[in-house]
């Protein structure tokens, strides 16, 4: 019984209920049904109840789960909005005040997040309706990362073709959200990084520059300065105006999101305290960057070098501090397993840092190295699940 329900509902959702018949199965458009659903869930609670049988009740759900997510993202997107449009007043040599810079933001984020959202829920409905099931929610945390690990001057065409290959191929290809082997967003970086490596590399795209650009300004990345630098790698981060708390406040060149480490605590701090996020695999990150990191600068030969930067510089450059927060912790693509995750997290960041300091194609690393520990993951639980078996087989015999 509805209680009433009919006489207080919304102009909205009295069209529902009123073309709800026509999706049905039966129905003209029952083809369509997942996209009805999607919508209707999206817009109302539906309220369905418990029928039968023995059900878990928790706070979190798929949903719950992502809105925790997506919120805590929100810091790096209004930074990286704002540091897009300072980055661009900087190159320009021109004055521009905070609400400008958001504005010169705003017209870079917002249309790369309206083509993220508008293809890669298009291809989620396509998928749903061949399969008759419902669509996935899970798009939405995906789609909120995509637009903050690219340069803020990626071609919209570029961005469509990445998140296409990254739903398509990256998850539907295994059956949909939750069977994808590797982190889709990542998919969608890597996709324009050997796809289109003029796009996302090199010192031309992390900076919108319209009209003049003085002469001492650099717009490549603190990494690709320190890959690049001939001698004193400090002396060089320094020269070129990236100093430490520089890089440490975001108020540097790079991808859009991935700068701020303030604002990248701050969503670690939720995912954290609501349960969301795995602190054993961002500790453990950290951790193996730091030792690999400290280990290549003490047997540095001299100040030249990656192999010179000391280990708090690896923190707050590039995308390693965005990566351990919000990347390595997918926990589909991730260990599942409490050692399991030590073990994947530490790997990450000891890769990340090898792949930095020896290997001068890839000033990054971090990106490769969570998609070749996602390929690794489900040995790395194999083998902690199979040591925990053999232990109590030992105990058992005594």
């Amino acid at each position: 019984m509805r209680n009433g329900r009919e006489e207080t509902m919304k102009p909205l959702e009295k069209i529902l209920d009123a073309v709800k018949p026509h999706f049905r199965e039966s129905g003209r458009f029952g083809r369509f049904w997942p996209l009805f659903d999607s919508v209707e869930t999206f817009l109302y609670r539906i309220p369905v109840p418990t029928k039968s049988g023995a059900h878990i009740r928790d706070s979190f759900d798929l949903k719950r789960m992502m809105i925790m997510v997506m919120l805590a993202l929100v810091p790096c997107i209004v930074f990286g909005t704002y540091n897009v449009g300072y980055q661009h007043f900087l190159a320009s040599g021109l004055p521009g005040t905070a609400l400008q810079c958001l504005a010169v933001g705003a017209g870079v984020i917002v249309p790369m997040y309206l083509v993220t959202f508008g293809v890669g829920l298009g291809w989620e409905v396509l998928f749903a309706i061949i399969r008759k099931e419902e669509v996935s929610e899970g798009f939405f945390v995906t789609g909120t990362l995509i637009p903050l690990i690219m340069p803020p001057t990626l071609p919209l065409w570029q961005l469509a073709l990445a998140v296409t290959f990254s739903v398509v191929l990256g998850k539907e290809l295994f059956g949909g959200t939750g069977m994808n082997i590797f982190n889709p967003a990542l998919l969608a970086r890597a996709f324009i990084f050997f796809a289109y490596p003029r796009s996302i590399s090199g010192s031309g795209v992390w900076t919108l520059t319209q009209g003049r650009v003085v002469d001492t300004y650099t717009m490549a990345t603190p990494l690709t300065s320190a890959a690049d630098a001939a001698g004193s790698v400090i002396g060089h981060l320094s020269s070129q105006g990236y100093g430490f708390t520089d890089m440490f406040l975001g108020f540097i060149p790079g991808s859009i999101g991935e700068t701020s480490i303030p604002a990248i605590a701050i969503g670690a701090l939720v995912l954290l305290v609501t349960g969301v996020g795995s602190w054993r695999i961002m500790l453990s990150v950290f951790a193996g960057g730091l030792a690999v990191a400290a280990l290549v600068n003490a047997l540095a030969p001299g100040p030249e070098g990656m192999m010179a930067l000391p280990p708090a510089y690896h923190l707050v450059m590039g995308g390693f501090a965005f990566g351990a927060v919000f990347m390595a912790t997918d926990p589909v693509s991730a260990a599942a397993t409490n050692t399991g995750k030590y073990i994947f997290g530490f790997l990450i960041g000891a890769l990340t840092i090898v792949i930095r300091v020896f290997n001068p194609a890839f000033p990054e690393g971090m990106m490769l190295s969570i998609l070749l520990m996602n390929m690794f993951a489900p040995l790395i639980d194999y083998g902690v699940v199979r040591s925990g078996v053999r232990r109590r087989k030992k105990h058992a015999a005594r």
